[in-house]
């Protein structure tokens, strides 16, 4: 556990150490502040009892930030590694494959869970200034952070077993970027023109991101929309430990 937690600091600070830390930061702030903006223009000019998070999470706002900033914190999980040649002193350290692999999946969430803290707060400032009740309810909010720390878990999973396949860190950010794209675009199949019957209908819905969201941000928490992203979280995790335990058969 003291191997794990000290990877963990050292994945978690690497993020701190690069400028591409801060520019992620920046431009979650600067999505979030027009987000912001955005939603009160909304409610200027018609009030709603919409919860403020179900507001924000049906507009593109969200889906931007996943999609654009995921493959950024991931590409350097392992490809900077193997760029800088310090990838097999670290493989060769007293340290299993798992460790190494779970040490950065979870320095990668937690940087990742970072960046959506001021969201919390564009909250907080909407419930002191906002009249005619709270603007959100405690369980609404910790459904909704749940929903982000569920899909994000996915997207930083797929990231690093991206990030695992190359040492081009370019590479990597694309290859993830196409598949987190990929499975954003399937999820939406339930949307466009007519809904699909039957058993692909009951799949796709099956597979909504986007439905899955807005039923988090509203405070509704399902089991199946739980196990699914936590199931192909535990996927792309192990499939990252195997592309990393790969190397001893080259």
């Amino acid at each position: 556990m003291q191997v794990y937690l000290t990877l963990v600091r050292r994945e978690l600070g690497s993020h701190f150490a690069s400028l591409a830390g801060y520019l992620i930061i920046a431009a979650v702030l600067l999505l979030l502040g027009l987000s912001f903006i955005d939603m009160l223009t909304k409610l200027n000019v018609e009030p709603t009892h919409a919860p403020i998070t179900e507001m924000f999470f049906v507009t593109f706002y969200f889906w931007t930030i996943l999609l654009l900033t995921a493959p950024i914190m991931t590409m350097r999980t392992f490809a900077h590694e193997k760029f800088s040649g310090t990838y097999e002193t670290l493989m060769t350290a007293p340290v299993r494959d798992v460790e190494v692999v779970l040490a950065k999946f979870t320095g990668a969430l937690f940087f990742y869970a970072l960046t959506w803290l001021p969201f919390l707060g564009y909250i907080l400032l909407a419930q002191r200034y906002a009249t005619g009740g709270p603007a959100f309810a405690p369980q609404v909010l910790a459904s909704t952070f749940a929903g982000l720390l569920l899909i994000g878990a996915l997207y930083m999973a797929l990231g690093c077993f991206a990030s695992a396949l190359t040492q081009s860190q370019i590479v990597a950010a694309m290859l993830s970027y196409l598949l987190g794209l990929a499975l954003f675009v399937l999820s939406l199949r339930s949307l466009m023109g007519e809904p699909p019957s039957g058993w692909t209908g009951h799949f796709f819905q099956y597979l909504s991101m986007t439905e899955h969201m807005e039923d988090f941000a509203r405070g509704m928490i399902d089991t199946r929309p739980v196990t699914l992203y936590l199931s192909l979280t535990v996927l792309f995790v192990f499939l990252t430990v195997k592309v990393v335990e790969s190397r001893r058969w080259k």
